[in-house]
């Protein structure tokens, strides 16, 4: 009975990272969309964390400009 247990909850805790990893990746993708790079940069290097892998080089495509942009959270 405690197998049983164990794995679930090393399946629990795999999806769990799954799941804040792809969190993650669309906050990444969300902040390259507003044009804000290093937030996406931060974004990225807190998915590496999780994932332990390398994050590509970041692709400067030049400071945001203009003041910050209001998404509807809706």
């Amino acid at each position: 009975m405690d197998d049983v247990t164990f794995e679930t909850q090393a399946e629990a805790e795999g999806t769990d990272r799954s799941a804040i990893v792809m969190m993650l990746t669309y906050v990444e993708a969300e902040c390259r969309r507003l044009g804000d790079a290093e937030a996406a940069r931060h974004a990225a290097l807190a998915a590496q964390l999780i994932t332990g892998q390398q994050v590509a080089p970041a692709v400067e495509r030049g400071l945001r400009r203009g003041p910050p942009v209001a998404v509807p959270l809706n």
